[in-house]
């Protein structure tokens, strides 16, 4: 085989990546990774939840009068009706973020509706909240996606950083958070680690109390994807 062959293969295994996982596209469904530029805000987003953590985390909000948008799994929400509630009471919004946190790839479309669409109604049903925005398990998209998306109202939402808070300690995550910030920012988080039950997110909790202040003595403001992006 020549190498222009080769180089064409590798350009096309590239571009198959950044369409699943590239924060910036759009191919499989559209979705945005930044807000607008002109105004110091920043949305917080938290993914994997409700856990057993996530009422500490909304306090630690609270303290701040930071609004953020939570991407709920639906099984998660079952188990954890209470939590999901007091999230939504606290004023934060609420995203979808499937069922059961598959990776999406090479599943049905029939398959990926069925886990937006349980998660959706799971979501209104225990918070009053139908979400608007949806964030694929772990940022893959995949073809029959923009089709789901479309039918059940629900706009795509990736991230412009991510804190890679289920790995690290919370210094660490505070630092790229603050590294990261910038105004339009969508910074993801995670105040759950997937299905786990007892799931411990005390670094994203803590790296949250680190990082807040820091930010808000700033002068920005935390807002929830749709006040970030309204018109």
């Amino acid at each position: 085989m020549g190498i222009y062959p080769l180089a064409g293969a590798a350009g096309a295994v590239a571009f198959l990546a950044w369409a699943v996982r590239g924060k910036s596209s759009s191919v499989f469904a559209p979705s945005v990774w930044r807000g607008p530029a002109d105004r110091r805000e920043l949305a917080l987003t938290f993914d994997d939840g409700p856990s057993e953590a996530t009422l500490e985390l909304v306090r630690v909000l609270g303290a701040y009068d930071a609004r953020a948008t939570f991407f709920f799994c639906g099984a998660n929400v079952r188990r954890l009706p209470g939590a999901a509630r007091a999230v939504a009471d606290a004023g934060h919004e609420i995203g979808n973020h499937s069922d059961t946190h598959p990776l999406l790839c090479f599943r049905s479309a029939a398959f990926m509706e069925a886990e937006l669409r349980r998660a959706q109604e799971t979501i209104a049903a225990h918070t009053g909240q139908t979400p608007l925005w949806f964030r694929p398990p772990y940022g893959v998209r995949w073809p029959g996606l923009r089709q789901a998306q479309s039918r059940l109202g629900l706009k795509g939402a990736m991230w412009t950083a991510i804190g890679r808070d289920w790995k690290l300690p919370p210094e660490a995550i505070a630092k790229r958070m603050l590294r990261a910030a910038r105004p339009g920012a969508i910074l993801c988080l995670h105040d759950g680690r997937e299905l786990a039950h007892r799931a411990d997110a005390t670094a994203t909790v803590e790296a949250v109390r680190l990082f807040l202040p820091v930010l808000a003595q700033s002068g920005y403001r935390f807002v929830t994807l749709s006040e970030m992006f309204r018109s």
